[in-house]
């Protein structure tokens, strides 16, 4: 079979494409930056060819021939708007309806297209909104398409070797005395180990006659860190930034706990100089 794979030389397209030459298809990968594909032009069956998706004519000539089509193509970050930014807009609206367009156009047999979980035009972020009236253009475009196919798959996070993900965490975990964490539910991040205990610490070396009130500021203050982690956790996702976003917002968290501890160290010190 002769596929198109566009946004094939991103972490899925390589993997994806490695198992597709295996199989010995002819593979075509449109690109603009010819070093992202360099591990691509190794393998036997594949071209790589320096083209503009985002451009009908030239979108017409690479499906031309084609027996399959795959779109690849997402983006974590993305300029603001509403529903969504132009960025998230050109890449998983405009683009999936060009594609789905020359598809048509062209008598491809098969259209492929990787939305993400949780794509709803009325979902509570950016990324997801954006999703979903991508994959409402695929359906209005191929509409009553009778002479072939198509498949929207909805993936959850992928990781694997070489992914942004996991990777990132592993990265911050050979730094940081403490690793922030993205829980999906509910996006606990470094708030457990830095807000939470530079609080309690201080709390308790300052209330050590009042032991019981201490306890129940320290549980206030933990359940306090918590909760602003999850809050800004959550917003940053909301904002179009990635789940991968969170791991910074964790170690923003982290720094700040470490500050709020190195200031009021600093004030006891100075009050018992003082006293």
């Amino acid at each position: 079979m002769r596929i198109l794979v566009i946004g094939g030389t991103g972490f899925i397209g390589r993997h994806l494409i490695a198992r597709l030459s295996g199989g010995q298809h002819q593979i075509l990968v449109p690109t603009r930056r010819y070093g992202q594909g360099r591990e691509l032009q190794i393998l036997p069956t594949v071209t790589l060819v320096d083209s503009d998706v985002h451009d009908d004519d030239a979108l017409d000539r690479l499906v031309r021939g084609c027996d399959a089509v795959v779109n690849l193509v997402g983006i974590l970050h993305g300029n603001a708007g509403r529903p969504y930014g132009s960025d998230f807009a050109k890449a998983h609206v405009h683009l999936p309806q060009r594609i789905a367009r020359a598809c048509r156009r062209q008598g491809v047999r098969r259209l492929l297209h990787v939305s993400a979980l949780g794509a709803d035009s009325s979902g509570a972020s950016m990324y997801q909104r954006s999703k979903g009236d991508g994959e409402a253009a695929i359906k209005q475009e191929l509409a009553g398409w009778r002479e072939g196919g198509w498949t929207l798959f909805r993936p959850s996070v992928v990781f694997g070797p070489d992914d942004n993900f996991t990777n990132l965490f592993a990265r911050l975990a050979r730094w940081l005395p403490v690793l922030p964490l993205a829980v999906a539910s509910t996006f606990l991040v470094g708030t457990l180990g830095a807000l939470g205990p530079a609080l309690q610490v201080r709390l308790m070396d300052v209330a050590g006659e009042a032991q019981t009130l201490a306890a129940a500021l320290n549980h206030s203050a933990f359940n306090a860190a918590n909760a602003l982690g999850a809050w800004l956790g959550g917003m940053a996702v909301l904002w179009g930034w990635g789940w991968a976003s969170t791991g910074w917002v964790g170690v923003a968290l982290a720094l700040g706990g470490l500050a709020v501890f190195a200031a009021s160290a600093a004030l006891q010190r100075r009050a018992l100089v003082r006293g």
